[in-house]
């Protein structure tokens, strides 16, 4: 049995968002030391109303994923928006977790429900426990992704250990092509991890959760609205072959009814709705939940699929060129150096191609290093080429929101709606840490 310990979540929350906020609030992006994170919030928030509509007209609750951004800001713009209202969130580490705790969201009641995003690891449960033991005087609940029969003997452990004898509630994982986390449902070892489920007194089946990772290559709604239906028929499947064995069984364990099928991925979320609905042949045995995370930012890779446009990109890097190499590129293009490298941007590339393309220039982030890129010179729309000075600040989109936001300490809040977004209106500190 591993050693379980607690960690003090507490102490690695962030700088002070006082300070930052004094420092900044009220004056402009021009005074901003590059590279730097900007975020408009109004294009952030229209992308939030924008999924709750989503997930209303395809018949589902909604479950916001908070790994992107990793604020309670943020967190509170997914969960109340001007298209509807969820309680449900995921995150992706156990700080996430706590921040949402220790920050108030769900003292006020903002969340109810909390999925620990990832199988559950035999050094988590202490922590879990804790994180339980806190939320459950509110009325919110901690769930878990099990996709393995080891998980539920350590889980069992846990408990006996501590004298609790609790229930846990749980999501399978189902694997739905992509060889990440998950069990198929139509393998012998899904039978046999539900079978070992239901005889658990420590667990309880809430549903089953998929994530089409594989999604992410659409290019068309059509091909998004495909994989969210793979995706329902993952989880529909994995719920009906649970059903017929609690069915064939004279003694059950806990589980809860009706199931919850948690499909989602930002491009199949984008693709749901009541056009999707009326897709869904099948009989569900169950009741949809909408999954997604990336949503409230979007980059260059989201743009690829054509389900969304770059003017619901709410995020956005500064960087300030440094250096100019007229003539260097591979083909006699000018080439620049700008201050923000791979720290700043992740090193993902999409199908679009390089690191990032600048907003408003014919200049693409063609190359990267640690802590500088190297801008490549192409042609606007009419064939012409620019120059960039050194010394002038260009603003970047990248391929991956989620990797870019994780690089910087803070994000620089604009609002479209004051100043024309050019003045810093609030600051975010994301969550750090794991």
């Amino acid at each position: 049995m591993v050693t379980q310990t607690t960690t003090p979540y507490h102490l690695l929350l962030g700088p002070s968002k006082a300070a930052l906020r004094n420092e900044f609030l009220g004056k402009s992006l021009d005074i901003v030391r590059t590279p730097a994170l900007v975020i408009d919030r109004n294009v952030f928030a229209q992308n939030c109303a924008q999924m709750h509509r989503r997930a209303s007209e395809w018949g589902a609750n909604f479950r916001a994923h908070l790994k992107t951004h990793k604020t309670t800001e943020g967190t509170r713009l997914q969960l109340v928006s001007e298209g509807g209202r969820s309680n449900a969130v995921v995150v992706s580490t156990l700080l996430e977790a706590w921040a949402v705790v220790n920050n108030g969201l769900v003292k006020d009641g903002t969340v109810k429900d909390i999925l620990y995003g990832l199988p559950v690891g035999v050094d988590k449960i202490a922590d879990l426990s804790k994180l339980r033991q806190e939320v459950e005087p509110h009325g919110a609940v901690v769930r878990l992704l099990v996709d393995h029969p080891d998980q539920i003997k350590y889980l069992e452990e846990f408990e006996k250990k501590v004298s609790l004898f609790r229930t846990w509630s749980v999501f399978i994982k189902v694997h739905g092509g992509q060889n990440r986390a998950g069990v198929r449902p139509e393998s012998p070892d899904f039978l046999d991890l539900v079978k070992r489920l239901l005889a658990s007194p420590a667990v309880s089946i809430h549903g089953f959760y998929g994530h089409a990772g594989n999604s992410y290559g659409s290019t068309s709604l059509f091909e998004a609205t495909s994989f969210l239906s793979g995706e329902v028929q993952t989880v529909n499947k994995a719920a009906e072959i649970t059903l017929n064995e609690i069915s064939a069984l004279s003694e059950v364990g806990h589980y809860t009814q009706p199931f919850i099928l948690s499909v989602g991925s930002t491009p199949t979320a984008h693709a749901a709705g009541a056009g999707a609905r009326q897709l869904l042949s099948q009989t569900l045995r169950g009741k949809l939940e909408l999954h997604a995370g990336n949503y409230p930012m979007l980059d260059l890779q989201q743009q690829h699929t054509t389900l969304i446009t770059a003017p619901q990109v709410s995020q956005r890097v500064r960087a300030t060129v440094i250096s100019y190499y007229p003539g260097r590129g591979s083909n006699g293009e000018d080439e620049a150096l700008v201050d923000a490298g791979a720290i700043a941007f992740s090193k993902d590339t999409g199908p679009s191609g390089g690191y990032g393309e600048v907003i408003g220039k014919a200049w693409k982030l063609s190359r990267i290093s640690q802590e500088h890129g190297i801008l490549t010179q192409t042609k606007d729309d009419v064939g012409e080429k620019s120059t960039l000075a050194i010394g002038t600040v260009v603003e970047i989109i990248g391929q991956h929101a989620c990797l870019i936001a994780a690089g910087h300490p803070w994000y620089y809040i604009v609002d479209r709606t004051v100043s024309e977004g050019q003045e810093i209106v609030d600051v975010w500190v994301p969550w750090k840490g794991w």
